[in-house]
């Protein structure tokens, strides 16, 4: 009888640091779709016009609702530790007075972020939340374009987020570090069209 072998690869993780110089010396073109998360240079997928819709819509709702309170950040990079800088589709972030021109944010300047999957939900919430979660990211949601729900993460350790809730489209919910907003997951959204 043949024993089973089990092939083990080693991987070479990388740091923030040299996936910044990376971008900086051409190996990554800096329109390509990447982010490091875990050491990992991760492909992100391609955006559907309902991922467009959605992000666009929570941004403007966002912006209008917390204008002065924290700023809104768009697919731009977060720094989670040395070998993680994803690029969530929204971070509601502290102000910061630079404007963040030295440093993109931290989890400790991070209230809450968004991600918006309409083909990487598996993804977002498992591997992506258990990096937020060990991040030490308090507040994330998934928010499902295909099934119009909304997973919303919360009491974080390294293992993982210790609650996750589910809501419907119409059900609301309010950010931990804003409990008086009141957000319908169907304003966030695309619209239904007709037909479809």
């Amino acid at each position: 009888m043949m024993q089973s072998t089990e092939t083990v690869f080693n991987h070479r993780l990388w740091t923030v640091e040299e996936y910044h110089r990376m971008a900086e010396t051409g190996i990554l073109n800096e329109d390509e779709p990447v982010e490091l998360l875990e050491g990992r240079i991760i492909w992100m997928s391609a955006k559907g016009t309902a991922h467009s819709s959605a992000v666009a819509r929570t941004y403007k709702l966002l912006q209008k609702s917390l204008d002065g309170y924290a700023w809104i950040i768009c697919q731009d990079p977060i720094t989670l530790n040395q070998r993680s800088e994803p690029e969530p589709d929204i971070a509601v972030v502290k102000i910061d007075p630079l404007d963040y021109a030295d440093h993109h944010p931290t989890p400790r300047e991070v209230y809450l972020i968004i991600e918006v999957a309409d083909s990487s939900v598996k993804f977002d919430c498992e591997t992506k939340g258990k990096a937020y979660a060990q991040a030490g990211i308090g507040d994330y949601w998934v928010l499902d374009v295909v099934e119009r729900k909304l997973y919303v993460f919360r009491d974080c350790s390294n293992d993982g987020y210790g609650s996750e809730t589910t809501l419907g489209e119409d059900d609301t919910i309010s950010p931990l570090q804003f409990p008086d907003l009141q957000i319908e997951v169907s304003k966030m959204l695309p619209p239904h069209l007709s037909g479809k």
